[in-house]
């Protein structure tokens, strides 16, 4: 045994409950030295995620601080300043979290195999996903492609319950050197938009924890059908949290549990979307070409469009489809998208315009707060036709009939499009103060003619679709 200090390395776990990683190490009863760094992978994060990630470390520090431990903030290749906070600190080694995306496992199992080589410690734990991805297999042993068996193998297994509560840390006997997080500018990518997105963040474990207690609370059992409703607060909106790992999915599982063996009517359908999450990153991790390339290799000769005038007007919400453009400005406003409207902004992309849907995931990856590599290719994806799905090509969204249906009222398409109302509220006048002044957008102009028609741009698409390959 040893009394020499572990670095914990933190990225996407910045939590002190049901944190596997730092309970295991607080039990050694060693000093631990908690570590962020801005390595090549944050540095390549979009502009709302970056940011969004710098709102969660801000918190963390404080929750640290308050249990008598420090977070070290340090800039550069991952491995070369793990390499410096060994040799400054006597470090016996460095533990983290799994991550799955394609640059995250290439990252961590180089820093792994160094650290090994010089006999230091390198341990990694679960706690980002329910399921770690190589433990869920077919019947045949390969890996599930389909989301319905994935939930039917995994409904009844026993998730691990949560890790207990981090109280009280042991540090070092003098602390590292640290930078100083706001000369990062985690933030600066956002310019003005972070002052608007801001106040609609939910930034922290407390505020996470928070959360999921009020959505099991008061709305869990009304889910099932509420979440299809962008108009109404019918969702948990615990994706921006599990994002940065400011909650654990077991945590989340168990409440979940918890309410659905209550009665609460929409908690199994609340627990399938939380698997949802977990089938996401079982694909990135059997099949990681899903981030950049068409899943199924057969879509690599379809024509998708390449980025053009129009993927610009579906970028601005200026399509002149109501609930497409309320779906894109609600995401400037608010650093989220209601998954709804989603599914439909992505479709007229993909579909009503033919565009790659490469393009979409960027412009997500830059501009979504609750950014989720794994979650946010493979919607894409599926929406497109190119993804997991057994009948892709027919589903091809409707925005006006989807907006007469989940928003009759049209109050979603109000609260987010300033020009449908002769009295515009301060979210659809938000949108205005978020977008880059470049784009010289007037509250008070005409609102757009529709880009295409919907049923000619259906049937474009499906005759596209036919001839796939042909």
């Amino acid at each position: 045994m040893t009394d020499r200090p572990l670095i914990l390395w933190f990225r996407r776990d910045l939590r002190l409950a049901d944190n596997p990683m730092l309970a295991a190490a607080v039990a050694t009863g060693r000093p631990l030295i908690p570590v962020a760094i801005l390595d090549d992978e944050a540095e390549r994060l979009g502009a709302a995620p970056k940011w969004r990630w710098g709102e969660a470390l801000a918190s963390f520090a404080a929750r640290l601080e308050g249990i008598g431990a420090r977070l070290t903030f340090r800039r550069g290749p991952a491995q070369a300043a793990l390499d410096r906070l060994i040799a400054e600190t006597g470090a016996a080694g460095v533990w983290w979290s799994r991550l799955y995306d394609p640059a995250s496992k290439a990252r961590d199992g180089a820093v792994k195999a160094d650290l090994k080589a010089r006999g230091l410690e390198a341990q990694s734990f679960p706690g980002y996903v329910l399921h770690e991805p190589w433990t869920v297999e077919t019947g045949q042993g390969g890996f599930y492609r389909v989301y319905t068996p994935f939930w039917r193998a995994v409904k009844d297994r026993a998730v691990d319950a949560p890790a207990p509560t981090v109280a009280r840390m042991r540090g070092p006997e003098v602390w590292p050197e640290s930078d100083r997080l706001s000369d990062w500018r985690l933030g600066a990518a956002m310019r003005r938009g972070a002052a608007v997105v801001a106040p609609h963040a939910r930034v922290g474990e407390a505020a996470a924890l928070a959360r999921l207690a009020e959505f099991l609370d008061a709305r869990v059992g009304r889910y099932r059908d509420a979440r299809d409703l962008p108009g109404v607060n019918g969702t948990s909106g615990l994706s921006e949290n599990l994002a940065v790992g400011e909650v654990g999915p077991r945590q989340i599982w168990h409440a979940g549990m918890r309410a659905l063996n209550e009665g609460a009517a929409g908690a199994e359908t609340f627990l399938k979307e939380l698997v949802w999450r977990d089938f996401a990153w079982h694909l990135m991790h059997h099949t990681p070409h899903i981030a950049t390339d068409n899943w199924r290799e057969e879509w690599n000769v379809f024509g998708w469009r390449d980025d053009s005038a129009d993927a610009e007007r579906w970028r601005r919400g200026l399509t002149g489809e109501a609930f497409v453009d309320a779906g894109m400005r609600q995401m400037y406003v608010t650093g989220t998208m209601h998954n709804r409207a989603r599914m439909i902004v992505a479709s007229y992309l993909t579909k009503h315009l033919l565009t790659d849907w490469r393009v979409g995931l960027k412009w997500f990856e830059d501009c979504l707060i609750d950014w989720d590599p794994a979650s946010n290719a493979m919607g894409w994806q599926w929406v497109a036709g190119s993804g997991p799905d057994a009948a892709p090509y027919f589903r091809i969204f409707n925005p006006a009939t989807q907006a007469e249906k989940f928003d009759r009222d049209a109050s979603y398409r109000r609260r987010f499009i300033a020009e449908l109302s002769r009295d515009p509220g301060p979210e659809a006048l938000a949108y205005f103060d978020a977008a880059p002044v470049s784009w010289a957008l007037d509250p008070k102009a005409l609102y757009p003619r529709p880009l295409v028609d919907l049923d000619a741009g259906r049937k474009r698409a499906l005759a596209a679709y036919a001839a796939r390959g042909n």
